[in-house]
């Protein structure tokens, strides 16, 4: 119910432009403006858009095959669906860049690169969620109250951090998120090696892992969206006027597939270390798959290194 907010949203904005349309022609009328006169000043010249039959017909396709193999059951589907639609992405960007200038082009190709390997980092999947709720017992209410923090000062952080992501490069921006979510992902590390336990002692139980959750979820969450920004204003003051919304579709659905990699990696990482949580017969309510967190431990500091060293390498290679 609550999410029927957001159309409308989008409905009441259509409604205060076209209150503010009138609101100006009226204002204009009044200094003894004709209507028909009136309006011409309020109109902006429209440019004809002519379809680009590549670009649609690329489109067309990338839906077929992505619902095509996402409905069969075939070997390795994931991987062939990723590489499949990550050669039709990059087709559609390559039509694209036809209409940049030159050094136009490789800066755009530079920003979507790292931006792409930034946000493909895997992660230590649902392990690390089962471990907190076996081990630390973090409910279901805790885990959305983090939720609730996340999502709430990642809006935030667009607001607070506005000026940086304005005047610094996407180079400078990916590293300095690099190097700052690394040092935050420190402290989970820290509590599966007992280091809620330790603070909880020292503080009286104060400082424990929920405590230790909450802050480094306060602390991290204004950082969520900060990378995607300076590639959209690029494109909404860069890219061709004819061509705005179609660079932020093929641009978003490259940076969107940086997700897709991200859960490969996750999946391959969850591969090599096996993490398990315990799982019952419900008829006789023996354990069947006992819980081992062992591995776990390893799993977060490989997924640590791989998300600190990747993004860094990729920002020296473009720059």
């Amino acid at each position: 119910e609550l999410a029927l907010a957001i159309p409308l949203v989008s409905i009441l904005g259509v409604a205060l432009a076209s209150f503010i349309r009138r609101r100006d022609l009226r204002r204009l009328m009044a200094r003894g403006l004709d209507r028909a006169e009136a309006r011409r000043r309020l109109e902006h010249p429209v440019e004809k858009t002519h379809p680009n039959w590549w670009i649609l017909g690329g489109s067309l396709v990338f839906v077929a095959f992505t619902l095509t193999l996402g409905l069969l059951e075939v070997p390795y589907n994931q991987e062939i669906i990723f590489v499949g639609s990550m050669v039709i992405i990059l087709f559609l960007m390559t039509r694209l860049m036809r209409a940049l200038e030159p050094e136009a082009r490789l800066y755009l190709v530079g920003t979507a690169l790292i931006i792409f390997v930034f946000r493909a980092m895997p992660g230590p999947g649902s392990g690390q969620t089962w471990w907190m709720i076996d081990e630390l017992a973090f409910d279901q209410q805790f885990l959305s109250v983090l939720s609730l923090i996340g999502s709430s000062l990642t809006l935030l952080g667009l607001f607070l951090f506005r000026r940086f992501m304005a005047e610094r490069s996407i180079a400078y921006v990916v590293v300095f998120l690099t190097l700052i979510s690394s040092l935050l992902y420190l402290p989970i590390i820290g509590m599966y090696h007992g280091l809620h336990e330790w603070t909880a002692a020292l503080t009286g139980g104060l400082v424990d892992a929920r405590f230790i959750a909450v802050v480094d979820t306060a602390l991290e969450s204004p950082l969520g969206q900060i990378a995607m920004v300076p590639m959209l204003a690029w494109i909404a003051n860069s890219a061709p006027d004819n061509l705005k919304a179609t660079f932020f579709a093929v641009m978003a659905s490259f940076t969107n597939l940086a997700l897709s990699a991200s859960q490969l990696g996750t999946k391959y990482l969850n591969e090599m270390f096996l993490v398990t949580r315990e799982v019952k017969d419900p008829a006789s309510g023996e354990i069947s798959v006992p819980a081992d967190y062992s591995e776990l431990g390893t799993l977060m500091l490989a997924a640590l290194l791989i998300g600190l060293v990747l993004p860094l390498v990729a920002v020296a290679l473009v720059k």
